[in-house]
């Protein structure tokens, strides 16, 4: 979450919400700021802080339909203090590490900035979800 902004382990994702992404093996978040990508051009995308620390410039709003980030579906992440969207067209480095692609910010939404959960780490919803999603009025 913001800075400050704790999650639950497991707590469903709203739509509409501010996350961070951290990146599990460094503890990096997901960060932008106002500077060109060095090949697209585009809105730079980089990893910054420490242990999940960093600062505003990491919050990321999670654009999807519905009330909750659903697995299966695709959503967008629009950074929240410059309303990019976090992006990736094809263009690719050739050092340090060759044929990965540069991830960017874009002005405007695109297919270029869906994305889709292909792996990683399942959490089960929290139980006071599971009640909410299959509530029936009778």
């Amino acid at each position: 979450g913001r800075t400050a902004a704790e999650c639950r382990r497991g707590t469903p994702v709203r739509c509409g919400q501010a996350i961070r992404l951290t990146h599990l093996g460094t503890g990096r978040n997901l960060h932008s700021h106002r500077f060109a990508s060095p090949l697209s051009g585009n809105q730079e995308v980089s990893a910054f802080g420490e242990a999940g620390e960093g600062d505003y410039l990491d919050d990321w709003t999670v654009v999807c339909s519905g009330t909750y980030w659903v697995r299966d579906d695709e959503v967008r992440f629009q950074h929240t203090s410059t309303d990019v969207f976090l992006s990736v067209t094809g263009e690719q480095y050739g050092r340090p590490i060759h044929g990965q692609k540069e991830v960017h910010g874009m002005a405007t939404s695109s297919q270029n900035n869906y994305w889709k959960v292909m792996e990683g780490i399942f959490m089960q919803p929290s139980e006071a979800f599971k009640v909410e999603q299959y509530h029936a009025e009778l």
